[in-house]
């Protein structure tokens, strides 16, 4: 299982451009996954449903399950944010696994970048960047690609994607 993620601020285009990347990636033979980082208080459940009610009413852990999906949602209870080599060892086995956000963390990344977004480059400042999608001329020695440029992008994902053990050696030395 190799890992991947997308870098950038928000407004990016990162969610956009996954949604276009991963049936690329599944048209050329791929499972993919992602985790997806986000910097607010979410809910993926429905206030009133059976699952809200046991969570709300102090399970740490609900598991949905029907003949189309099953979802696990778990609770901190005020416990720290888990980091992600914690989050990849819950994954289920695939081809790649895709990290939308988490920009702090070691494992490698393409930078997404909007030029009207108005916002800095990442890459200089971080060394885990390894090619850049983006719809403005950027000077670097880094692979580039049109943030239209699919094939190109799906590509330079599969080229720089690192096992997740190698993620979790990276975070080990970090710490």
């Amino acid at each position: 299982m190799k890992v991947i993620g997308l870098a950038g601020w928000s407004g990016a285009g990162k969610t956009t451009l996954l949604a276009r990347v991963i049936p690329h990636l599944r048209e050329r033979g791929l499972r993919v996954s992602v985790i997806k980082h986000a910097h607010h208080s979410f809910d993926v459940d429905v206030p009133g449903k059976d699952s809200w009610v046991h969570r709300q009413s102090g399970a740490e852990e609900v598991l949905v399950s029907s003949g189309k999906r099953w979802a696990l949602m778990h609770e901190l209870r005020g416990r720290s944010e888990p980091r992600l080599p914690e989050l990849l060892k819950k994954m289920s086995r695939v081809d790649l696994v895709v990290v939308e956000g988490f920009k702090s963390e070691p494992h490698r990344k393409i930078e997404v970048h909007r030029a009207a977004n108005g916002k800095a480059l990442l890459f200089p400042d971080d060394p885990a960047i390894a090619g850049i999608a983006t719809d403005a001329a950027v000077e670097t020695e880094l692979p580039v690609a049109h943030l239209d440029d699919i094939p190109a992008i799906a590509s330079m994902m599969q080229r720089f994607a690192i096992s997740v053990q190698d993620v979790l050696a990276r975070s080990v030395s970090q710490v």
